[in-house]
């Protein structure tokens, strides 16, 4: 039976796969060449490929407190954040991700017997340099910073675009910052979920 084409539309991704994006640019292009009954049709499928350009990124400032959260949690949503991996138009080549800012970094929690534990490496170069700490020594020194950022580090991939991540990410070890000009989004992370916060004993 030959067929007329009778027309071309556009079904948005989200009605093809009910899986919540609601991107426009994510499409599949049906071209009808007529309907064989009420419920079925023929049709041709050209899938649309969306890429995401330098103009499409809208960068976004979000503050969280790590006060009383848990150094494993606060490290992977912060991850995701930075890489963009929460928005649908996130491209693993670009730098889609937001300007993250955290304050009282020294107040994280770790579960178990980190702190005493965990121990943290480097060296000086010179023979028999190698030099650790502790988790609980680096909170209770002059940096304690370092445990979040470094955590936060080693949860992105190894490679530039990392690096250059890592540089929309400011830690402080207490409570001020110097970033209200940007006016961030304060996220509440404890409250999303229980697990989140540790409480102290």
């Amino acid at each position: 039976m030959q067929l007329e084409k009778t027309g071309i539309c556009t079904i948005s991704h989200t009605r093809m796969c009910g899986n919540g994006l609601k991107q426009p640019e994510y499409g599949i292009r049906l071209l009808h060449y007529g309907f064989i009954d009420s419920r079925t049709f023929l049709c041709d499928f050209q899938m649309i490929t969306y890429s995401t350009t330098p103009e499409d990124i809208d960068k976004k400032w979000i503050l969280i407190d790590a006060d009383g959260l848990v150094l494993g949690r606060l490290a992977a949503f912060v991850a995701t954040r930075l890489r963009g991996k929460h928005l649908a138009k996130f491209s693993p080549h670009m730098d889609t991700g937001d300007n993250v800012i955290i304050i009282n970094a020294g107040k994280v929690e770790l579960t178990g017997n980190k702190l005493k534990d965990k121990m943290h490496y480097w060296h000086t170069g010179y023979p028999g340099g190698i030099k650790s700490r502790t988790s609980g020594q680096i909170l209770k020194g002059k940096f304690p910073e370092k445990v979040v950022s470094k955590a936060i580090q080693r949860m992105l991939p190894t490679n530039k675009l990392s690096r250059k991540l890592m540089t929309n990410l400011r830690v402080y070890a207490g409570s001020e910052h110097p970033h209200e000009a940007q006016n961030p989004e304060i996220i509440d992370l404890g409250s999303m979920n229980r697990k989140n916060t540790r409480s102290k004993v």
